[in-house]
């Protein structure tokens, strides 16, 4: 392999310390000009972290015997993985995550009301294969939204684009846009990610706008077996006619959800009473050891 000279192996007189130091060998004419067209090749095509790590890479590549082939993928490994980077802090930001929570950091034997066999199913991403949906279903506090998360940082993970949002600000946003012509657009987006995760579902109990159920139901409608949704909601889907003050609404969502759908439910303890029981054990006992004599 013919690459350009950058160092040189010399060894400093013992009884100046017995250092060994590489000093650098100066390229001859034709190799610095061929050095610096590849930098400038480099450059005009904007692979700015290959024109950086270029002479690091070259020298790599004499030290270790590279061949061509290898020199050139550990030189355009190094823009791929810069590249990979920014599409995923770009997808993240697009996601509007509201935690950056994983499926590792889920307390599963704090929460023994969540099936992990099949929460560990879900995280291969596999529903998405079948434009599948997720219901979690259960009472406050019990982990719905962080497993919702997880499953959507999965996903993004996995290069897909994502999108979080409550079911409120779903309904407000839809309504906005219809208000101002922008009703096609507004669709346009909410149908564009290969995961919608639309939190707190149902949560009103009282005054259900007929708007906003319109709103949610043309979002599912045009999502059904095209892309996949995962929605949270205390409330069962026993309940949602009464929720949603529309029966035949009630009765659709569920038919388009759950056609392709998983629905866990979960039935345990709540994370935020239980942290807040902890903290309250730690006054107390933090009291009780001023009190002591």
């Amino acid at each position: 392999m013919n690459l350009p000279h950058h160092t040189n192996d010399a060894t400093i007189d013992a009884a100046g310390g017995g250092l060994a130091a590489a000093l650098p060998t100066p390229m001859s004419g034709t190799e610095a000009a061929t050095y610096q067209r590849l930098r400038s090749h480099l450059t005009v095509l904007k692979l700015g972290a290959s024109a950086e790590a270029l002479t690091g890479v070259l020298d790599a590549a004499r030290a270790e015997q590279l061949s061509l082939v290898a020199a050139l993928e550990r030189l355009l490994g190094i823009e791929v993985e810069l590249a990979e980077a920014r599409r995923l802090t770009g997808r993240l930001r697009f996601a509007c995550l509201p935690a950056s929570w994983t499926i590792n950091e889920f307390d599963f034997t704090a929460q023994p009301g969540v099936d992990e066999k099949l929460i560990r199913e879900l995280i291969s991403l596999r529903f998405l294969d079948d434009a599948g949906n997720v219901l979690f279903v259960g009472p406050p506090g019990t982990g719905k939204t962080m497993l919702a998360v997880a499953l959507a940082r999965a996903t993004v993970d996995a290069g897909h684009r994502v999108y979080f949002t409550t079911a409120a600000d779903l309904a407000t946003r839809c309504k906005r846009a219809a208000a101002e012509g922008r009703w096609a657009t507004v669709m346009r987006f909410y149908c564009g990610p290969r995961l919608l995760v639309i939190d707190e579902f149902a949560y009103a109990r009282s005054q259900p706008d007929p708007d906003a159920n319109a709103a949610l139901f043309e979002v599912i409608n045009r999502r059904y077996l095209k892309s996949s949704t995962i929605l949270t909601s205390h409330a069962g889907v026993a309940s949602w006619g009464d929720r949603l003050a529309d029966p035949m609404l009630a009765a659709a969502l569920p038919d388009r959800l759950l056609h392709r759908g998983i629905v866990v439910a979960i039935d345990g303890p709540s994370f935020r009473m239980r942290a807040h029981q902890q903290r309250s054990d730690q006054l107390r006992r933090a009291l009780a050891r001023q009190g002591q004599p």
